[in-house]
């Protein structure tokens, strides 16, 4: 899992400042995504779109989200995946890597 010669799985991911997120009693990670801009702004008045989106998310990922702390690499966290889940989780660095780009794509998080 190599980027432009640099291992994705040694990445330090870390939530993207000023996001909110908030855990129920039973572990499941919700987390707040403010919608703005202009083109939000205009569907929130016409089409009564909501300003802020709330996202659910499923049992991994619930898991991983509190895991990321600014210290942790991906595979550091990998290693407590596969410890809690196990064969449920695999292939795991596979899964993790496109869990990973997804909460960047989307701006949940950010890497140092």
């Amino acid at each position: 899992m190599k980027n432009n010669g640099e291992n994705f799985l040694e990445k330090i991911p870390q939530h993207k400042a000023g996001l909110n997120w908030s855990q129920d009693e039973n572990g499941n990670v919700t987390l707040e995504m403010e919608n703005k801009g202009l083109t939000n702004k205009v569907f929130q008045k016409l089409f009564k779109k909501p300003a802020v989106s709330y996202i659910h998310l499923d049992e991994n990922g619930s898991f991983v989200w509190p895991l990321i702390d600014g210290k942790k690499t991906i595979l550091e966290i990998g290693e407590a995946v596969d410890e809690h889940f196990g064969e449920k989780a695999h292939p795991l660095y596979e899964r993790l890597a496109t869990y990973f780009r997804t909460l960047q794509k989307y701006g949940f998080v950010t890497f140092r």
